[in-house]
């Protein structure tokens, strides 16, 4: 038998193919071993708007599983709660932090009802924590002993869902409200100039545009008349301008400077959100619950947004806003600028859609 001889460049490629499927069977055998492991995924960092905007994506996505949600203005990332695993995988494939909790929205949904039903006492209010995962009632200094027996007896029956607490203020509307605005019986705060139907507005309070019709400035002059209000259910008003003054979309910082508004968001639990209003001016705080219920002894309003800024009669229909965005108008609150105490919120992007208005 006659022996070809193999040239050393076909040796050093068969050599190399050898080498190959070596090497590609130590990799296949490695693999069926063990997979690799998927990257974990990566949490995004998010202005306090962005993860409103995520947070309603994911409740959508979730569905029945959704149990609300906050921001970390610490790490600035958006912490989703669910009720099991699958719906964690969701989250964190979204760039959120999941954290498992005991109820849902429906369940906390439900406890609101109850509230509703069994525990409507003016001088109460209540809101959603997702931190907390339960609703937070609160009862102000005017509620007797004998209603808060009621109320503890209908937290109690809804368990671990809500917690009760005292307030040592008094829950009302803030009429006495950026800049002053006033009419006859009462002075309150504009709070964000609008346009509708290419016209210019302003949104305030709706407690205030149902006691007072028409709207001067500082100077005394007549500014503005009453398009549309709503209060109580709601808390906002629209004015239309009357008299030809500049109307910015911006809101008074009191200290020379303003600060531009160039659209709405919605409130996120942990925003950091800044007030400003006539009586008060300029303070700053953190939204700690939404979809809040308020009983004024003129009427119940829900929707609202809760946060610990201080504010004051007069304060009243005033902005609430985070950067450039608007998010709220002063509605009221126990406390003061000394002593401290919850206030509460008209959500400004429910009074531009239900007025066909729009920041600008």
């Amino acid at each position: 038998m006659k022996h070809r001889r193999i040239s050393g460049r076909r040796a050093a490629v068969a050599g190399a193919g050898i080498a190959a499927l070596v090497a590609a069977g130590v990799t296949l055998q490695s693999a069926n071993a063990s997979e690799p492991a998927k990257a974990a995924p990566q949490l995004r960092v998010l202005s306090a708007p962005a993860a409103g905007k995520l947070a309603a994506g994911l409740t959508g996505d979730l569905g029945a599983g959704a149990a609300g949600s906050y921001y970390d203005a610490r790490t600035k990332n958006l912490v989703v709660n669910v009720l099991d695993q699958g719906a964690a995988r969701t989250v964190e494939a979204a760039g959120a932090k999941a954290r498992i909790v005991a109820h849902s929205l429906a369940e906390l949904g439900a406890a609101r009802a109850t509230l509703q039903r069994d525990a409507a006492v003016p001088g109460t209010s209540w809101a959603t924590d997702p931190v907390g995962n339960k609703v937070v009632v609160t009862a102000d200094r005017t509620v007797s002993g004998t209603e808060w027996a009621t109320l503890s007896k209908v937290v109690d029956g809804l368990g671990g869902k809500a917690e009760l607490k005292r307030s040592r203020g008094e829950f009302k509307p803030f009429i006495a409200g950026g800049d002053a605005i006033t009419g006859s019986g009462g002075r309150c705060s504009l709070g964000f100039n609008v346009v509708k139907d290419g016209q210019p507005y302003f949104l305030t309070a709706g407690h205030c545009t149902e006691s007072i019709s028409s709207w001067s400035d500082s100077s005394g002059r007549t500014i503005g008349t009453n398009e549309r209000s709503s209060f109580p259910g709601n808390d906002f008003g629209l004015v239309k301008y009357t008299a030809q003054v500049d109307h910015p979309s911006e809101v008074d910082l009191y200290d020379g400077s303003a600060q531009k508004i160039t659209g709405a968001a919605e409130a996120t639990v942990g925003m950091k959100v800044t007030r400003s209003g006539s009586t008060t001016r300029v303070h700053s705080g953190t939204v700690t619950g939404l979809n809040a219920t308020v009983n004024y002894s003129e009427g119940t309003v829900t929707g609202l947004i809760q946060t610990d800024v201080c504010a004051e009669p007069g304060d009243s229909g005033g902005s609430l806003f985070s950067g450039s965005s608007a998010i709220g108008l002063t509605s009221g609150g126990s406390g003061d600028c000394a002593s401290g105490g919850e206030t509460f919120f008209q959500p400004v992007t429910e009074a531009l859609s239900a007025t066909g208005s729009r920041i600008g």
